[in-house]
């Protein structure tokens, strides 16, 4: 499956594609279209879909339409590496864009690395698995992922009236999930066993999963039979709502739950089994939020959400998916813009020597030293009342963390 859409761009030729100044900028790229990340990978694409039109509305960069060929990956790794192989030595596209979830990101950055192209992408966030000096970030959880997310949960949790002691860890072992639990580090010590194990909460199960796992009810069993007091759930997309549903089927409900990378919509609609459940965030379009912000991120989210609604989607609201496809968007138009070039290595030097601004993000600016991530400010959320609340830090936070009803 491909889309093409128009959008304006500019430059010099570079990175293949056609010579003449009038002729169209092609951008590739993949989304899981189909598959288990798709619930997901649709959020990616109304984003890049809103986002080139916008470009072409805005009169576009330097006199130049550009043509957003996305192309269907399946859910699949490998699947990524043809498609990306295909896109640059095939069809010889001026500029690629990443797909979404690390394991698929991982395998085009490899792509693009030995083909020497620069590649922005929206939502690895594993770091010390980056080390391409021309692959720029959308999201950023700090260069120790597995330790910031691991202390911002902990920390949040320790402000409850009783801070749980006892919890179960239950893992993708996807590489964009298994680390998280682990940590990254040779010799341990990060990841959310060993900060738990610094602070002295009790893991009381560690259970890993295939990636793409449909069967929950033997880990529903064992999550009750342990009694913690949060699950948390390093997983991807729906993973963390067949975990809830198998549970509830076994009369069970944590007291709490944590999900890492969860596909933001068919969380919400388990309703009140989902109630309290928490997750990080980059962006939750709350209203506190939006006044922050302004003018331009309410048109922004406005819009999205009408275009997802008019896309069929039932869950329409522009969050931290849509706010990391955002900033990858951005990366790639701004090193363009800046460079006034298409020749890939002048738009990977330019990035790293000026950074870009973004909407949500303001400045941000690259450092090869530290895989090109920017400091985060990465938070966490939690479904209140059938809606996605940023409840942590207290500064950024529209509303309380709610602790076990």
């Amino acid at each position: 499956m491909a889309v093409l859409l128009l959008a304006a761009a500019c430059g010099d030729t570079g990175g293949g594609g056609d010579d003449g100044e009038d002729e169209p900028i092609v951008i590739g790229s993949t989304l899981p279209l189909t598959g288990a990340l798709a619930a997901t990978g649709v959020i990616h694409q109304l984003v890049g879909e809103q986002f080139v039109e916008r470009l072409n509305a805005d009169g576009g960069l330097l006199g130049r339409q550009v043509e957003w060929q996305v192309l269907d990956d399946e859910s699949n790794p490998e699947r990524v590496t043809q498609l990306y192989e295909r896109l640059i030595n095939q069809d010889e596209v001026d500029l690629i864009i990443g797909p979404y979830a690390t394991p698929n990101i991982l395998a085009a950055v490899a792509v693009a690395e030995r083909s020497d192209y620069m590649i922005p992408h929206h939502t690895a966030i594993h770091a010390p698995l980056l080390t391409y000096d021309c692959q720029f970030p959308g999201w950023s959880i700090d260069p120790e992922p597995d330790v910031y997310v691991s202390e911002l949960l902990f920390d949040a949790l320790a402000t409850l009236p009783e801070p749980p002691q006892r919890i179960a860890i239950v893992t993708n072992e996807s590489g964009s999930t298994a680390p998280m639990t682990h940590g990254f580090a040779e010799g341990g010590g990060g990841g959310m066993l060993g900060i738990a194990e610094q602070r002295g909460i009790e893991v009381v199960e560690e259970l890993p999963y295939a990636p793409g796992n449909q069967e929950w009810g033997s880990i529903a069993a064992q999550r009750r039979g342990a009694y913690p007091g949060v699950v948390m759930n390093n997983g991807l997309g729906v993973d963390s709502v067949g975990m809830i549903e198998a549970m509830e089927q076994l009369g069970y409900q944590p007291p709490m739950f944590f999900s890492l990378f969860p596909a933001p919509g068919p969380m919400l609609g388990l309703g009140e089994l989902g109630d309290g459940a928490l997750s990080v965030s980059l962006f939750e379009p709350n209203e506190p939020l939006l006044a922050q912000y302004g003018d331009e991120v309410r048109e922004i989210v406005t819009e999205f959400s009408s275009r997802a609604q008019a896309a069929g989607q039932t869950y329409t609201v522009f969050e931290t998916q849509a706010t990391a496809s955002w900033n990858a968007w951005e990366i790639l138009a701004g090193a363009v813009a800046g460079a006034e070039s298409l020749d890939q290595q002048e738009l990977c030097d330019y990035l790293v020597e000026n950074g870009v601004e973004t909407t949500f993000n303001g400045q941000l600016t690259f450092d090869p030293e530290v895989s090109n991530f920017w400091p985060t400010n990465v938070g966490l959320k939690q479904v209140q009342g059938g809606d996605w609340v940023m409840v942590w830090p207290q500064d950024r936070a529209a509303a309380e963390i709610q602790p076990p009803a």
